[in-house]
């Protein structure tokens, strides 16, 4: 059996964590692995949980070459014998930081065969668990990651786009005294979303998600994980260099001296840089600030690599309707 193996994509290392049984149905997922070793590296301790897919995909041929596929990470020269033990565990992982997260905790493989896709979270850390494998029917998941990256919808109660975040963004939801929560949004389906924790833990038809918030008075707004949490900019009616925040209206006040107001725009541009904040972000911000974070304007795929506004054709107006 010859696995392919790759660096998982940042869309996929979320489907390394546990999904709701809503989204383990729709992706595929059969079940997880849960590995360590122990003190020495040496010894493969693991323990399998189901998930919903496993009622009519947890099949003999999977178990079969599921085994086959661990004991091949394990026992292969060919894939460097990388679960052997926790010195080529780590080994592995440090030698290959294109698998990193992003953190020194997690680094992430796709093994691939025919039919199954195997999402590996690795640990080389001592005293942690080394692998979390998430086993899915590969058509399955690839089709609802290719569906979920059209992003999520959030309409009115009669059916009109209001906006689109990306599957795993946040969303705020604010109430009529004020009082607000953050709250992370996954996609399902077309018309179906899981909203995370609170009254709103649970599946919605996007319409009957949208009845809920007009009857309580509630308002949501995105708050797009392509934004920066901050950004400087130049109040045009003064030069003055403010502070605009992630989800909230209006600007903040800094203290940076007064500048001419070029000065000040290349200033804030510089500022910007270091903080990682591209010009389209900046725009973005700036719009979602006075406008509305809801707003067209207030997202950064709206810009150029400049900052200038790209025009919808007209192809793009009627894929809209």
């Amino acid at each position: 059996m010859e696995l392919k193996i790759r660096a998982l994509t940042p869309e996929e290392r979320r489907y390394t964590y546990t999904p709701s049984p809503q989204i383990a149905w729709h992706t595929g997922c059969i079940g997880h692995l849960r590995a360590e070793l122990d003190d020495l590296g040496e010894a493969f301790y693991s323990r399998w949980h189901d998930h919903a897919a496993a009622q009519t995909q947890k099949t003999q041929e999977f178990k079969d070459e599921f085994d086959d596929v661990i004991n091949a990470l394990r026992q292969d020269e060919s894939y460097g014998y990388m679960l052997s033990n926790r010195t080529r565990l780590r080994s592995h992982c440090y030698s290959h930081m294109e698998e990193s997260f992003g953190n020194d905790r997690e680094w992430g493989l796709r093994v691939e065969t025919d039919k199954y896709a195997y999402l590996m979270k690795l640990n080389p850390h001592k005293g942690e668990y080394a692998v979390y494998c998430y086993c899915y029917v590969k058509d399955w998941l690839d089709k609802h990651i290719q569906n979920a990256s059209k992003g999520i919808r959030f309409i009115t109660a009669d059916y009109k786009e209001k906006f689109r975040i990306a599957d795993g963004d946040k969303i705020r939801i604010t109430e009529p005294n004020g009082k607000f929560e953050d709250k992370y949004v996954y996609y399902i389906d077309d018309y179906h979303i899981e909203v995370s924790e609170g009254f709103y833990n649970n599946t919605f038809h996007i319409c009957e998600f949208a009845e809920r918030l007009d009857n309580s008075a509630s308002t949501v707004i995105p708050l797009r994980s392509s934004l920066p949490d901050r950004c400087y900019s130049v109040l045009k009616s003064s030069g003055e260099i403010i502070m605009l925040k992630k989800g909230e209206s209006g600007y903040f006040n800094t203290d940076f001296p007064k500048m001419e107001f070029n000065e000040a725009e290349q200033f804030v541009t510089k500022e910007n840089e270091k903080l990682g904040v591209s010009k389209a972000q900046a725009e973005a911000m700036s719009a979602g600030a006075m406008f509305g974070w809801d707003c067209k304007a207030a997202d950064p795929a709206s810009y150029d690599n400049d900052g200038r506004p790209i025009a919808i054709g007209r192809k793009e107006r009627s894929e809209e309707r």
